[in-house]
């Protein structure tokens, strides 16, 4: 008798996925209010956008972004549950950069095989950063690709959509020579740099050390979820006037800070200013030969999120960041410069 052909013998279980559904509902739920309409399971996700008519000029902004090959090491390592709030702080935080408020969120998660408990752990995640953002998880995809992935990778992806009055936007035309520029600590290397610690740290780049004190120094420091700061940065920006900030991911400090300053300015960083991380000081001691300028190419550096304000403004700044548990250096001015955009001193 010949085999039946089914799209479960060519490696999709849309019963899995059918449970997995079940199993993430009212989680995913909970971080709905008043503006979702409908739940989870249609063909798309609603939201009731009547509240922008009480913005003058709303804009609506919108990020996407992944986590990136961090994933291959929670992967090593059997963490599913905080790789989420990576792809959530990932796309927020970057929309917070123009001062925008997170509205809601979608994901989607691609697999070699659909494993409903361990995809539940991953969605877990990215339910607490929906919820420390106060986005709304409007909606998502889980898709299986035999054939083309191991049955034990996946990939994650995420999308988000916020909004801001016009007048209200921050796009760093406003700074200017004598600002200070503030940092708020990260919880260690977040979702950045991680083809590069695979490289220095797991042999062929996909196996994990063979000396056990260094595995548990990955899973207890550099697999730290990214942190989200939405909630101190809305409070913030309804305090005093933010003239810029600065997302630190891909391209550390060199790259990304340029992003916002204005032509003829430049930020100079104090080394002393900034803190003694555990991961960055490790991996400092364990490859010493690495030139300061590749680090800060590449990592945070212990810095995750920058804001840029007037002297007058630093220290109701600084207070009101803290207030709200970040922990806040001065860490350099804005100086007038036309080459160069970043100097560390």
């Amino acid at each position: 008798m010949e085999e039946k052909i089914t799209y479960k013998s060519a490696g999709v279980n849309t019963e899995a996925g059918q449970d997995f559904v079940k199993r993430i509902k009212e989680n995913v739920e909970s971080t709905h209010g008043a503006r979702v309409v409908g739940g989870l399971g249609g063909f798309s996700g609603g939201f009731d956008v009547s509240f922008l008519k009480n913005y003058r000029n709303p804009i609506l902004l919108s990020g996407t972004d992944g986590v990136g090959t961090k994933l291959e090491l929670a992967r090593l390592l059997g963490i599913y549950d905080t790789v989420g709030i990576d792809l959530v702080a990932m796309c927020v935080n970057d929309i917070l950069v123009s001062g925008g408020e997170p509205l809601f969120f979608l994901d989607y998660i691609a697999c070699g095989k659909l494993d409903p408990a361990k995809m539940e752990k991953i969605v877990s995640g990215i339910v607490k950063g929906c919820r420390l953002s106060g986005a709304a998880l409007l909606g998502g995809e889980t898709a299986e690709h035999p054939g083309t992935m191991e049955e034990d990778e996946y990939d994650l992806a995420g999308f988000t959509v916020g909004a801001v009055e016009k007048e209200d936007m921050i796009d760093g035309s406003k700074i200017r020579p004598g600002d200070i520029v503030l940092g708020l600590e990260s919880s260690g290397p977040h979702s950045n740099g991680f083809s590069f610690i695979r490289k220095l740290y797991l042999p062929g780049g996909r196996n994990l050390p063979k000396d056990s004190e260094v595995t548990e120094f990955l899973r207890e420091y550099a697999l730290r979820p990214t942190r989200i700061y939405v909630q101190s940065i809305l409070s913030l920006v309804k305090r005093v006037e933010v003239k810029g900030m600065v997302h630190i991911t891909g391209g550390g400090f060199y790259e990304n800070i340029p992003r916002v300053l204005p032509e003829n300015c430049a930020v100079s960083l104090e080394r002393s200013s900034l803190p003694s991380s555990p991961f960055f000081e490790r991996l400092k001691k364990d490859f010493p030969n690495i030139e300061e300028k590749e680090l800060f190419s590449t990592f945070n550096m212990g810095i995750g999120y920058i804001v840029i304000v007037s002297p007058d403004a630093e220290e109701t700044a600084t207070k009101t960041l803290e207030e709200k548990g970040e922990i806040v250096r001065k860490i350099g001015t804005v100086i007038s410069r036309k080459n160069d955009s970043v100097l560390l001193v």
